[in-house]
């Protein structure tokens, strides 16, 4: 850090061409010699060869007309009225103890009046304070300048005032060393005698001149200069900043979750836990999201997808999809077939976004996942025994494509069984291809055991998802529960194969009574679900062909009632006139039980089901 030449720019300080300029025209005009030590002596002379301007002048030594003393200046910059008139805090000391010489009117007025000659651990410990001593070594070791950058520094309070508030300072510590005189114009070939050894100016000297850190004989440097720029400014701006992007960044998680289903609709056969976790520190959350849906007769859909980018627009795109979702699952439609709507809303909503999305259902009489997916990554199967397969095929573009006809594929999800659905920023990493991130995945479940949420945990932790991870990452674990013991007597199944005529609904009834009351049912939920027996198997009767089903199930929250033929006409509720003597039997169905549906089954045909809930015991 060369002073004496930063000095000559600073603002108000002579350029150095005007200086140069002067310097030629005294050039003829006499220098004075540098000063040293001139205690004891009486010969007029200063003890380096020079002459002691405090003499009186003899015949030999004319008066020299007065001039800028070079000890003093740089390029006719005075280096110490330029730092006693910085705003910045100056001190530099000297010697591997680091004493105090100088001190500017900035640094004195932060913390006081310094005397020059002591230790800085003694004349300055607001520098031990503020852990700049074992710098200040290391620069006066090394010779190497030394930063540290927004330290709290205590702003002195006035008499009569509140104190203020705290400023920031960055120092940096740069080896320095007194300067020498410049050398005499005098004869030419003539060379300035120099004194054998200068002493360290004292603090304040103006004297002393401060040249950039050199090593002496000794291989040591003569001193260090401290210099602290304020920049409480800069770090009050920063703070409010990182606040306001801290606020954005609430306000977006707060608002994606807002999007996420705050509660997870829990199934009677299965047990469902979901993980969202945000990713990065900005404001840009991404479009991650996820969902269960009862479809009714026991069946349930899991979704999740991942909107691609990040940000506000992103969450919208994921808030109208995962609506749209839930809409076209109370259609009750194959997973390929849903996937199909999405594909060409995807394309209404924002042609430019692309968005991934698996769709799953679950139904407890076929043990069996049912899905289909668009671009997503493959659903994760851990079997009762323990082994892991991934569920790849079918799998389509992304949604908002089109041109694709989606399929829906089926992979065996029986009780024991566990189930992963998850995005992409679960397993996918900088420089790592995708399938090893995927393989990793499976590796943790295999390992994973416990309840659905502790899986969630225990995934992420092998992955390595933290509270620094760069991508949002939603994770969604479905166990199928073994049901033994008490449980066993709450999840029961039965049914019986009609094949038409007069006596099916006769029969159907006596098979719903007895299989009722072995459950033991009340009384009036007994006749209520023989009620509603006889009006579905009616229905199928007079509208559907054979084969059919009658298929009774209770779980330990409702009774369900579910007649399934080979016809495809669904049937609706309609109002029936006080004259009809048909169309009834729907709305009596609807009228007595909980929920009721309809859908079209895998290979044709037709299933109509209706829900009891259970008394709460």
């Amino acid at each position: 850090m060369n002073l004496t030449r930063w000095s000559a720019r600073l603002p108000g300080t002579q350029r150095r061409g005007s200086a140069g300029s002067r310097r030629a025209d005294a050039s003829s005009q006499p220098v004075p010699a540098a000063r040293g030590d001139r205690a004891g002596r009486t010969d007029g002379k200063d003890g380096t060869g020079g002459t002691d301007p405090s003499a009186p002048p003899g015949p030999a030594d004319p008066p020299e007309p007065p001039g800028p003393s070079p000890a003093l200046s740089s390029g006719g910059a005075d280096v110490h009225g330029i730092l006693g008139s910085l705003p910045a805090l100056i001190a530099v000391t000297h010697g591997p103890d680091h004493r105090l010489a100088y001190v500017n009117d900035a640094y004195a007025e932060m913390f006081g009046r310094r005397e020059p000659g002591s230790p800085a651990r003694e004349a300055l410990p607001e520098l031990e304070e503020l852990g700049l001593l074992s710098l200040m070594d290391q620069v006066y070791r090394s010779g190497k300048p030394r930063t540290v950058t927004a330290r709290r520094v205590p702003r002195p309070a006035p008499a009569d005032g509140p104190a203020p508030l705290p400023g920031y300072f960055s120092f940096t510590c740069t080896p320095v060393r007194p300067g020498t005189p410049a050398p005499a114009q005098g004869a030419p070939g003539r060379k300035q005698d120099r004194p054998a050894a200068a002493a360290p100016p004292a603090a304040g000297s103006r004297r002393s001149r401060i040249r950039p850190g050199r090593r002496s004989a000794s291989g040591d440097h003569h001193g260090v200069l401290v210099f602290g720029a304020d920049v409480t400014d800069q770090v009050r701006a920063a703070e409010r900043l990182r606040i306001s992007e801290r606020r954005q960044r609430e306000a977006a998680v707060t608002l994606q979750r807002s999007l996420l289903p705050q509660e997870l609709e829990q199934p009677d056969d299965l047990i469902v836990a979901a993980t969202y976790r945000p990713g990065g520190t900005d404001a840009a959350v991404g479009g991650d999201w996820y969902d269960v849906i009862t479809l009714g007769g026991g069946r349930t859909a899991l979704v999740i997808g991942d909107v691609m980018g990040r940000g506000v627009r992103a969450a919208a795109v994921m808030g109208q999809l995962r609506t749209a979702v839930r809409a076209y699952a109370r259609l009750d439609l194959p997973p390929h077939e849903i996937i199909q709507l999405l594909d060409g809303l995807a394309s209404e909503i924002d042609p430019s976004q692309i968005a991934t999305c698996v769709y799953a259902v679950h139904d407890p009489n076929d043990n069996r996942l049912v899905y289909a997916t668009a671009g997503h990554l493959p659903i994760l199967v851990k079997d009762a025994d323990g082994a892991v397969h991934r569920a790849d095929e079918p799998n389509g573009p992304p949604l908002g494509t089109g041109g694709w006809l989606h399929t829906s594929g089926s992979v065996p999800f029986g009780p024991g069984a566990t189930a992963v659905l998850y995005t992409d920023g679960l397993v996918e990493r900088r420089g790592e291809d995708i399938d090893e991130g995927v393989n990793s995945l499976m590796d943790a479940l295999a390992g994973a055991t416990g309840a659905p949420q502790v899986v969630c945990d225990r995934l992420l932790r092998a992955l390595g998802v933290g509270d620094d991870h760069d991508d949002d990452v939603a994770v969604l674990v479905l166990q199928h529960p073994e049901h033994q013991g008490p449980d066993a007597e709450l999840f029961r199944n039965a049914s019986l194969d009609l094949l038409g005529g007069v006596e099916a609904a006769p029969h159907a009834r006596a098979f719903a009574s007895g299989v009722l009351a072995s459950w033991r049912f009340a009384d009036e939920l007994r006749e209520l679900g023989v009620l509603a027996v006889s009006e579905l198997v009616g229905n199928s009767l007079q509208h559907g062909t054979p084969p059919m089903r009658l298929r009774l199930r209770r779980t330990d929250h409702r009774l369900i009632i579910e007649v399934t033929d080979a016809d495809e006409h669904l049937p609706r509720r309609r109002r029936a006139e006080p004259v009809d003597e048909a169309g009834r039997g729907i709305s009596i169905v609807a009228t007595i039980a909980s929920a009721w549906g309809c859908r079209r089954i895998p290979g044709g045909g037709k299933s109509v089901w209706c829900e009891f809930a259970l008394p709460r015991s």
